[in-house]
């Protein structure tokens, strides 16, 4: 046993506990694919054993943001690892790429095991949900840098996607529809400012709002962010898909326009989609101007898929044979911006 270190602050036996606790959750999540177990110094996938003749690989790397923050006030640790994986996975799925696998880094102030697999466990879910595999990870102990029960993590995930069949957003032309899926909630950005709002107005994370129903108010926020992986590829593989948008900080604004060309813009259609509850919640106790709210926040719709508008409705029900709402809720037009009629 390190003494001297455990003396600093650092519990080694610890380590090896959540080392024990993880295999399973980090097991269930193996796919074609994957080489080596969890232990090695690298985690190795075989791209050979694909059917993909001249592969791209598309990576992606996030956080969660001070989304956290609601985790410890909850002391609820088995979703947050969701919405890692979420954050990383969707980005890579609008270049139109099959996440293959994840890692995970979580530092931590003083190692907690059950606490540590709760995450980790989410963080499986997460990989499950999408179909890739959780190949490794770091669990790291720096006694000093966190306060007491917090702790941070990131995720980095690869994908692939067949050279022809990249979306990059160079198909989309004036006259697609976009179709939007609806999301969870407020999935993992803009939480600063919902931390802001809840303290501005005092209120309880332990204890439902009435604008909320009955969960309580920190369940409500946490929560997990939508993985639509398997859903959209089935679209990919189905119909042609111009463009996807992935809705995250900077809301309709920010993202959108990452997907046209020069010279076109945006027209969104309110009530095309249901707008949930929370950012109602969000936009009367925070007295945001209700445009600002599509600068800021996903609004109820996770992603965006721009398409003919010839093939909306098979890409809408194909979304909806897997439990997904969607919608038209907007199209390119010539000229620039984002418009919310």
């Amino acid at each position: 046993m390190a003494v001297s270190y455990e003396k600093a602050g650092v519990n080694l036996e610890a380590g090896y506990e959540v080392v024990r606790r993880i295999k399973s959750h980090v097991a269930s999540t193996s796919r074609p694919g994957v080489m080596g177990n969890i232990g090695a110094f690298g985690g190795m996938f075989d791209l050979a054993s694909l059917n993909v003749r001249e592969p791209i690989l598309v990576s992606g790397t996030d956080g969660v943001g001070t989304k956290l923050k609601i985790a410890f006030e909850m002391d609820k640790h088995d979703t947050i690892g969701i919405d890692a994986v979420a954050m990383c996975v969707n980005d890579v799925l609008a270049q139109g790429a099959e996440p293959l696998f994840f890692l995970d880094y979580v530092a931590v102030g003083h190692n907690e095991p059950a606490k540590i697999e709760a995450i980790v466990a989410g963080v499986a879910e997460g990989c499950r949900q999408a179909g890739c595999a959780l190949v490794g990870g770091e669990t790291a102990e720096m006694p000093g840098m966190y306060g007491g029960g917090e702790y941070d993590i990131a995720g980095f995930t690869c994908g692939v996607v067949e050279r022809s069949r990249l979306i990059d957003g160079s198909k989309v032309k004036v006259g697609d529809v976009l179709v939007g899926i609806a999301s969870t909630g407020v999935h993992s950005n803009g939480f600063s400012l919902v931390r802001k709002i809840v303290s501005d107005n005092g209120f309880n994370l332990h204890e439902p709002h009435a604008d909320l129903g009955d969960k309580p108010l920190g369940e409500v926020l946490l929560t997990p962010t939508r993985i639509y992986v398997k859903q959209v590829l089935e679209v990919i593989r189905n119909c042609d898909v111009h463009g996807i948008s992935h809705i995250t900080g900077g809301g309709f604004d920010e993202n959108i326009p990452r997907i046209v060309n020069e010279g076109q813009g945006i027209e969104i259609d309110e009530g095309t989609w249901e707008i949930l509850p929370v950012f109602r919640f969000l936009e009367k106790y925070g007295k945001i101007a209700h445009r600002e709210m599509f600068n800021i926040f996903n609004m109820g719709i996770g992603m965006v898929i721009a398409l003919d508008a010839s093939q909306a409705q098979q890409a809408i029900d194909i979304l909806a044979s897997h439990g997904e709402r969607a919608s038209v809720i907007g199209r390119i037009v010539a000229g620039e911006g984002v418009t919310v009629k």
